[in-house]
């Protein structure tokens, strides 16, 4: 059976902005109706490959493929993707129902399908219609700006749809709540989202699949499973979550092994259990993060890690370690990662 051919490609593509380059030479393919996410910290060149793939930028190198055509030199709007920008960029003057109708407007599509798209758009972005529609962006709070952005976009029925850190400006909660939200709409339309984060909890959350961006290249690409339990470099196991880095041999060298927290058990001294990778240590530190502790612990060989410890209860006893309490951490071999070098 073939697989199924990617709705986007780039090919070996590079962007150069005078001596800097930008993207260098990238490779990675989107499936239809995936939910695919660019991950990465300031300027690695992930805003730059979804301006590539906008059409806000073109290629010095390399070929981007937009359902089975090459797209290099076509300009945005004669692209089948619609993008929501971090800023959000609504017009200020006009109202709620404007803003989402304005590619639809531009396009001098008749007004009846243009009422009947934008309050479809509003209804599957849970902005009621008869409460939102007059207002003006100024009368909306962060989180009812993002939805009209989003709306907007999604009126023009879009095969791609691009996404520049659009909850970027939002508090905590209604981020999450828009994570899941941004999840099931995706579901729901089968449209193909791109979206750029340097949130590692954003990614991990919504995507599919993740490609992990640094120094303008992909470090590595997979799920969010393979991308947390099963890093490639040192860098995406530490820009993923907490890890600890281990050397596989005495006095720093060797190869580095990456182990989670949540994989390392602390025990009594002389108790771990059998079949384990068990070193001596002590507790330097205790951190209550909630749900759990994180327990830092100094190994004799001088290593410090991090183990990660569910929070049972503490209000009214004692913790289950304290500073300067002697322990053994103990971990399965296979938890601890080879990476490359």
């Amino acid at each position: 059976m073939t697989a199924e051919p990617s709705v986007v490609e780039f090919l070996a593509v590079t962007r150069r902005f005078g001596a800097l380059t930008a993207v260098d030479g990238i490779s990675f393919g989107v499936r239809r109706g995936e939910f695919f996410s660019l991950l990465g910290p300031s300027g690695c060149g992930k805003t730059t490959t979804l301006r590539l793939l906008a059409g806000f930028e073109t290629p010095d190198a390399g070929e981007v493929r937009i359902l089975g055509r090459r797209a290099n030199a076509d300009r945005p709007y004669e692209r089948p993707v619609a993008m929501v920008f971090q800023s959000y960029a609504l017009f200020p003057h006009l109202s709620v129902e404007r803003n989402v109708a304005f590619g639809l407007e531009e396009r001098r599509r008749p007004r009846a399908e243009i009422r009947q798209r934008v309050g479809r758009a509003m209804e599957l972005v849970r902005l009621d219609a008869a409460t939102f529609a007059r207002r003006t962006p100024a009368e909306l709070s962060g989180g009812q700006r993002q939805r009209v952005a989003l709306a907007r976009a999604l009126v023009l029925d879009p095969a791609i749809l691009l996404l520049d850190e659009p909850l970027g400006a939002l508090d905590l909660q209604l981020r999450r709540e828009m994570q899941l939200e941004l999840k099931a709409l995706n579901r729901e339309l089968g449209t193909t989202f791109v979206y750029v984060t340097h949130d590692q909890e954003e990614a991990l959350t919504m995507s599919d699949r993740i490609a992990v961006m640094t120094g303008a290249r992909i470090a590595q690409l997979g799920t969010p499973a393979e991308i947390y339990e099963a890093p490639r470099t040192a860098f995406v196991a530490q820009f993923i979550g907490t890890t600890n880095l281990l050397q596989s041999a005495a006095g720093g060298t060797g190869t580095p092994r990456a182990l989670r927290p949540e994989r390392v058990q602390l025990c009594p001294p002389d108790a771990a259990p059998d079949g384990l990778d068990a070193r001596p240590g002590h507790v330097t530190d205790v951190i209550y993060l909630g749900d759990t502790l994180h327990v830092i612990v100094a190994l004799a060989d001088g290593t410090r890690l991090t183990a990660a410890v569910p929070n049972q209860g503490l209000l009214g006893g004692a913790p289950p370690w304290r500073i300067g309490d002697p322990l053994v951490a103990a971990w399965r071999p296979d938890d601890a990662r080879v990476l490359e070098s």
